[in-house]
């Protein structure tokens, strides 16, 4: 009997039935997910599962491991995990981010999400003093770039508007003894003291703009500032980089930051933004998109980051970056960080490889060169 077939009104008591196992299921599930040792042993199982399991259909770990676990943990459980470098997480089991960290490979790794990205983040990071981060989550890279620049009495400005997570970026900072991380509950935004709602689900949440209501009555609703505005108030001069993850208010806040982006290229920032399908158009070509163009006109070269939306084990591999005209964009609607400087010199490094008609997308489960870093 189809699961189909067993959900339509035709069948109602097998339905029922159906519906009753399921709960249960689910039940034991969690109930399984409280127990330490058996979380730990599963996680192994898991990751067995994922190495012997022939499944060219799709992703074993979107659609096999994924989901049982996603069963298995509480979304109001919070974990805590270890890197390399000995900086401590703690976080929610909320999204993909929250999973793949938990079964990483290694199981101490030297990242949280975005292996390349992060790489690049800490190369970048070199001497910095002002790092600006839009969507700094609970703290998955904003974290590991403060503890970076630190001893170079540098100052991460952090940005998150989802209440639980900006409580848990703070707490993050605090039990890795790090004073140089300043959090704000707000989003970033071309005006300030506009009102915007976070719609969706956590991690994956957009903003939407919204008038005449206040924070007090919705934990969703957070204010915004602008990169300009911020900047004046806090009395900073320039900034060295800026990070943008924002679900597609990235090509707005840039146009709050048009001082900062008009600097010379001995001064202007190196910028680290997200572009998803789903909010820019890219159909005549990114290099074409509006965010790209944009860029380019401030005197910025663009570049596509070569990048797995997990937690994979790229240590010895080098950073690829595609030029926005050569990259490869088919398939369905996906996102992939891209990465702007006016001083190109920093990438005549063997850290660096450039790549031209391949996806920025990696995807494990696809194999084909496309979708894999280069040999």
């Amino acid at each position: 009997m189809g699961l189909l077939n067993i959900l339509s009104n035709k069948n109602y008591s097998k339905r029922k039935v159906f519906m009753e196992s399921l709960n249960k299921l689910n039940q034991a599930l969690l109930l399984i997910g409280q127990n330490d040792e058996l979380r730990s042993k599963t996680l192994t199982w898991f990751k067995e599962i994922e190495e012997l399991l022939h499944y060219p259909q799709g992703s074993i770990r979107d659609e096999i491991t994924g989901p049982i676990l996603d069963a298995i943990y509480n979304e109001n459980n919070i974990f805590r995990k270890k890197l390399s470098n000995g900086l401590v997480f703690d976080f929610y089991y909320r999204t993909k981010i929250a999973r793949d960290f938990l079964m990483s490979t290694p199981e101490v790794p030297d990242h949280v999400w975005e292996p390349q990205t992060t790489k690049l983040l800490l190369l970048l990071s070199k001497n910095l003093k002002q790092v600006l981060i839009g969507g700094a989550y609970f703290g998955d890279q904003a974290i590991m770039l403060a503890n970076e620049i630190k001893n170079n009495n540098g100052v991460v400005h952090a940005f998150e508007p989802n209440l639980d997570q900006f409580n848990m970026l703070n707490h993050n900072a605090k039990i890795n003894g790090l004073n140089n991380l300043k959090a704000w509950r707000m989003g970033l935004w071309k005006e300030s003291d506009s009102s915007f709602r976070l719609v969706g689900e956590d991690s994956f949440a957009h903003a939407e703009s919204v008038v005449n209501e206040t924070m007090q009555v919705d934990k969703d609703i957070f204010s915004t500032v602008s990169i300009g505005d911020y900047l004046e108030r806090e009395q900073i001069r320039k900034l060295d980089l800026i990070m943008l993850d924002i679900e597609g208010l990235e090509y707005f806040v840039l146009q709050g930051a048009q001082n900062q982006l008009n600097l010379p290229a001995s001064e202007a920032p190196t910028i680290v933004f997200e572009v998803h399908r789903s909010y820019v158009e890219w159909s005549n070509g990114l290099h074409n998109s509006e965010i790209v163009q944009y860029l380019m006109g401030f005197g910025y070269s663009v570049f596509a980051i070569r990048d797995y939306n997990s937690n994979v084990d790229m240590t010895d591999l080098p950073i690829e970056i595609i030029p926005p005209d050569r990259v490869f964009l088919e398939g369905p609607p996906h996102g992939f960080n891209m990465l702007a400087v006016k001083d190109t010199s920093i990438l005549n490094s063997t850290s660096f490889k450039k790549c031209y008609d391949v996806s920025p997308k990696l995807l494990k489960h696809k194999n084909s060169y496309l979708h894999e870093p280069t040999k």
